[in-house]
């Protein structure tokens, strides 16, 4: 049987072009960087040849490949983008998690590929794995390569996922997300890819696995719910390997959130029960935190009793805890009265819900911008599917008080929502008036 053909490396011939490089530099560089771990290679214009013309190199030449085209080019390097992961059954199946995760940051970052994200598809049946089985893969970022990090590092990486979490909330995740993704392509991932102490390397895996967590929540707000459940899984992975049982079960939690927002009811309960069943003897806001969210579930799953009783159980363990108030998967009353409308919809109460949801916005913390311009959407629907169009309408100018200073695409989508709704009623004034601004605030936004 003749030998298939190879299928040149594209990828690789690409990054050559973008480093300005002749096929004998390539070979240099890479001759250069394996001298400084101790090998000693004498590569040359036609080792270079072969790999584009899709030789595979060695498998422990192919990081010193990337490595030096990352010098070159002033950025990380992927095997994956270099085109030098095998196929599945090779040396090196499973890319390695630092590496998958500068993989998917950049592709977030790159205009030009985010839209073939976008059209990734949310999986309803995906299999998490369980915290045991992804502890064991901890040694997929153990090994150093380049670099040394210490406290400093993991501190610059927990500072940076707070300051984060704030321009989500004052201006949406159109400006943070990309902020976000560019931290963990040119920062975090060289730095789970360093060497350090393996109490500092915990704390970093950690560290990173939270700034995952909020990168995919903001994917998932932003309505790249594709996008959003691989960087949910990368964050279950990070967890897993720091043995950080907290961030894992806040993952899952967001999972959970993910798939009430998609109306698959049944997933969200398995997700946000995993959660629960996984959760470490942690402090009663992160309980309230779960068991929230367990009754959000439940209530679209269509089990009325147990939405009601994890209710009570959030509601006790919110009045049992401190005053503190988590910058990451924080919850307090805001957020329980947020549950208690949605629960209280699902079961058919709508006066109820719209009453709760008020509430909910009364104590919502003023900075909190993002999450205003969703809570008053919401409520406007409510409002309006109840009859109550003139208060529907003043609820939508409250939406677009904010929403014209936030970057959300959900928001777009509400906006688009009201416009489709109260069109038909555009003979009343306060709906004219509403339509009439919301063109405005479009506008001026565009």
């Amino acid at each position: 049987m003749a030998p298939q053909p190879r299928t040149p490396n594209a990828s690789l011939e690409r990054l050559l072009d973008q480093a300005r490089w002749s096929r004998t530099q390539l070979a240099n560089a890479v001759n250069r960087v394996g001298d400084e771990v101790g090998l000693e290679l004498r590569y040359d214009q036609s080792a270079v040849s072969h790999w584009l013309s899709g030789t595979m190199p060695r498998t422990r030449v192919r990081p010193l490949v990337c490595e030096a085209l990352a010098r070159r080019l002033g950025r990380p390097v992927t095997q994956s983008e270099a085109g030098l992961s095998t196929a599945p059954g090779g040396d090196d199946e499973r890319v390695e998690l630092a590496e998958q995760l500068i993989d998917i940051g950049r592709s977030d970052m790159d205009p030009s590929r985010r839209n073939l994200l976008q059209a990734g598809l949310y999986s309803a049946t995906l299999s998490v794995p369980v915290f045991s089985e992804l502890a064991g893969r901890s040694h997929a970022v153990a090994a150093g390569r380049t670099a040394h990090i210490g406290p400093g590092e993991v501190a610059t990486v927990r500072t940076m996922t707070e300051r984060v979490a704030d321009i989500l909330d004052e201006l949406g995740g159109g400006h943070a997300r990309p902020m976000a993704a560019a931290f963990l392509v040119n920062t975090v991932g060289p730095y789970l890819r360093a060497s350090a102490r393996e109490d500092v390397r915990r704390d970093m895996l950690s560290a990173a696995s939270d700034l995952v967590y909020l990168t995919g929540w903001m994917a998932m707000y932003e309505r790249d719910h594709g996008l959003g459940q691989r960087y949910y899984v990368k964050a279950l992975e990070l967890a897993a390997a720091a043995d950080d049982h907290v961030t894992y079960c806040r993952t899952l939690r967001g999972m959970s959130l993910q798939a009430t927002s998609l109306g698959h009811g049944n997933q969200a309960l398995r997700l946000a029960d995993s959660a629960a069943e996984a959760s470490p003897k942690g402090g009663p806001r992160l309980r309230a935190f779960l068991a929230g969210q367990q009754a959000y579930a439940a209530s679209m799953a269509g089990d009325r009793r147990q939405a009601f009783s994890r209710l009570r159980e959030a509601e006790g363990a919110l009045s049992r805890a401190d005053a503190r108030r988590e910058a990451i998967g924080g919850y307090d009353q805001c957020a329980y009265q947020f549950h208690v409308s949605a629960v209280l919809y699902q079961s058919g109460d709508l006066p109820g819900s719209i009453s709760a949801l008020r509430q909910s916005i009364r104590v919502q913390p003023p900075q909190e911008r993002q999450g205003r311009v969703h809570a008053y959407a919401i409520l406007a629907r409510r409002q309006f599917e109840h009859g109550h169009v003139d208060a529907a309408c003043e609820s939508w100018h409250r939406f677009l008080d904010d929403y014209q200073f936030v970057s959300t695409a959900r928001g777009d989508a509400h906006l688009e929502s009201m416009r489709r709704r109260v069109g038909p009623y555009r003979r009343t004034k306060a709906v004219r008036q509403l339509l009439d601004r919301s063109h405005e605030v479009a506008a001026m936004k565009a």
